[in-house]
């Protein structure tokens, strides 16, 4: 069953060739003579109309009995085959159409039972039907966005000498530090359930109580969980192969229900060797640029209706964002300038404490009108893989700030000296035999590199103007959801 995509049709010439298109039904309108059918195949916005003048069909071949019979079964939702002369279209809008010759319904959705019958539906109601979403106009255009963008971010990279690393999804190291992570475990968690019951009536400690739990017999000989980022095992590829990044899914046990928060999302984390902070700064600068101006450019049809549809101004706001030099200013900088304006922020800010969005969207919407990159924050609330400044106060740390949104990447430069890693790991209360491994490329051939990370989820929130990160990943995981 070859058939060509609407998308590749709708640039073609009306040069009255036979074309074989499939696709799902939007509307179908009839008159007395005239049919008019709305087919869309999911490859592009738009979609292809199909038309019949049953008083002067195309030719001789034209089957009207059978298309008839046919139409009697089309309702929104069906999927069909179509056959037909590609002729000019009298339409506004587009400049083909399909006269057709015969028509076949491959699969009905009936009107009693098809959930998306009606045109308007609320983002609710089809977050509850996710597995038919994708056929609505919001979230095809969020799927293509989605692939087009994972597309942009390879090509970036690979144009830049960057080598493609796959690292583990599971893991037994804490990247950030923070514990929020599922665990993985082949043991019978109901028998240990059973154990601890009966611990616990014995008045056990919850300490004692811990060892009831063997590690030593589950799959891998030790505590093992689904990984919260790729970034320490990409940082063993940096210092073999100069650049590397990652791009796969990460996993978060934060039970944060915010429109903002997923359990799994995926992120993209280069690394580089040889790189400052100076060369991080820049090369985040590039990859945002390119990504948005890669969705204006060649993404134009879905934008265009993210921008009517779902954010008016989006457009202008992005490609604001592609024309602007990015104001690079340190923590200690941005702080000073919110401080002066602490009556606007429900969170005040002070020396120390962690950006709010409200505070970063102050700064890039308020202060100074286009992105920011903020550097050195206090060491206290980085991660312990942050290379220490001079001051011993702060690290190399960035954070690229967007107006809309606020924080789009985090990076750094990575600590290269052993003593000082070594150091930073045991203040944190992190075991220091967790990360042999980590700490052995501080011992061998030790070089500056530097590197960050990009959610993909929040990039593509901020492309389509989407107010919530659910809608932007075609299953959803966060707490209390795993549907589909």
């Amino acid at each position: 069953m070859k058939t060509e995509l609407i998308k590749d049709i709708l640039v073609s010439e009306p040069d009255g060739r036979s074309v074989d298109i499939c696709g799902w039904v939007r509307t179908k309108r009839e008159s007395k003579n005239l049919v008019f059918i709305q087919l869309n195949d999911g490859s592009c916005f738009a979609s292809l109309q199909l038309t019949l003048d049953k008083e002067n069909p195309t030719d001789s071949s034209v089957n009207l009995n059978n298309i008839e019979s046919e139409l009697k079964k089309i309702t929104t939702g069906a999927s069909v085959r179509a056959t037909g002369k590609l002729i000019p279209s009298p339409a506004s809008g587009q400049a083909v159409e399909i006269a057709l010759q015969s028509l076949t319904v491959l699969g009905e959705a009936p009107v009693d039972s098809y959930p998306l019958q009606k045109k308007n539906h609320s983002i609710e109601f089809l977050r509850e039907n996710g597995h038919l979403r994708a056929r609505t106009n919001t979230f095809g255009a969020v799927a293509r966005m989605r692939s087009q963008m994972a597309y942009a971010i390879h090509t970036f990279f690979q144009e830049r000498g960057f080598q493609y690393v796959h690292t583990p999804i599971i893991t037994t190291s804490d990247c950030e530090g923070a514990g929020e992570m599922f665990q993985v475990t082949t043991l019978q968690l109901e028998n240990i359930a059973e154990k601890a019951v009966i611990a616990g009536a014995k008045g056990m400690a919850s300490e004692k109580a811990k060892a009831l739990v063997d590690y030593s017999k589950d799959f891998f000989g030790k505590k093992a969980s689904l990984t919260v980022s790729g970034q320490l095992n990409a940082e063993t590829y940096a210092t073999a192969l100069s650049r590397v990044y990652t791009f796969g899914p990460t996993f978060r046990a934060e039970n944060s229900n915010t429109s903002r928060h997923l359990a799994e999302f995926w992120m993209i984390e280069p690394e580089m060797a040889f790189f400052d902070l100076t060369d991080n700064m820049d090369i985040a600068e590039d990859f945002v640029k390119y990504l948005l101006n890669w969705a204006l450019t060649k993404c134009a049809a879905d934008m265009k209706f993210f921008d009517e549809r779902i954010q008016k101004g989006l457009i202008d706001t992005l490609t604001h964002v592609v024309n602007s030099d990015f104001v690079r200013i340190t923590y200690t900088e941005a702080i000073a300038q919110l401080e002066k304006n602490a009556n606007n922020f429900e969170f005040k800010p002070f020396w120390g404490c962690d950006l709010q969005s409200e505070h970063e969207k102050y700064l890039t919407e308020e202060i100074f009108k286009r992105p920011v990159i903020v550097t050195d924050y206090p060491k206290e609330i980085k991660a312990f893989y942050m290379k220490l400044n001079e001051d011993g106060k702060t690290v190399r740390a960035m954070d690229v700030l967007v107006p809309g949104l606020g924080e789009i990447i985090g990076g750094s430069e990575r600590e290269a000296d052993y003593d000082t890693l070594l150091e930073r790991i045991k203040a944190l209360g992190l075991n220091p035999e967790d990360y042999w491994w980590y700490l052995d490329l501080r011992k061998f051939g030790s070089v500056p590199h530097s590197g960050f990370g990009l959610g993909f989820e929040r990039l593509l929130l901020y492309i389509t103007g989407m107010s919530n990160i659910r809608d932007v990943i075609p299953y959803p995981r966060a707490s209390k959801l795993a549907d589909f």
